[in-house]
């Protein structure tokens, strides 16, 4: 008698691809300004720097040129935060200390991003073309 099999096929891609597949999914849209608050000489430090970095990558900013990413380095050995002001005026806090980056993505593709306006895809008909085609 064998045992069903249960899991997966594959392995994981790891951390680095699932934050890559996260940053794809950015949209800073709805965001009017991105603040991160961090000490340096802490520990849990890494996770605000990392944001910065895939916060400033170009295909990010290309979502929204007019969105403000600021930095605030304190040396009060408080806690990384990240402070996200939002267009309709609204605030999100997030508290970096016990999070890695990839929970930081999650949560704001899973509550920022689907407050990006849905884009319009305009559809060429083929006959405009055609028409264009025939009088060369």
């Amino acid at each position: 008698m064998s045992l069903p099999f249960s899991g997966s096929k594959t392995r994981s891609s790891g951390l680095v691809s699932a934050v890559k597949k996260q940053t794809q999914l950015l949209n800073l849209k709805p965001v009017k300004r991105v603040l991160v608050k961090f000490d340096p000489f802490s520990q849990n430090a890494v996770t605000a720097r990392n944001f910065m970095y895939y916060m400033l990558s170009p295909k990010v900013i290309d979502t929204n040129p007019l969105c403000l990413v600021k930095n605030e380095v304190v040396n009060d050995r408080s806690e990384p935060t990240i402070d996200i002001s939002l267009v309709n005026g609204e605030s999100v806090l997030f508290k970096c200390e016990n999070l890695n980056i990839l929970e930081i993505f999650q949560q704001f593709n899973k509550h920022i991003t689907p407050l990006a306006p849905k884009e319009e895809i305009i559809e060429v008909s083929a006959k405009k073309t055609e028409n264009k085609k025939g009088k060369r």
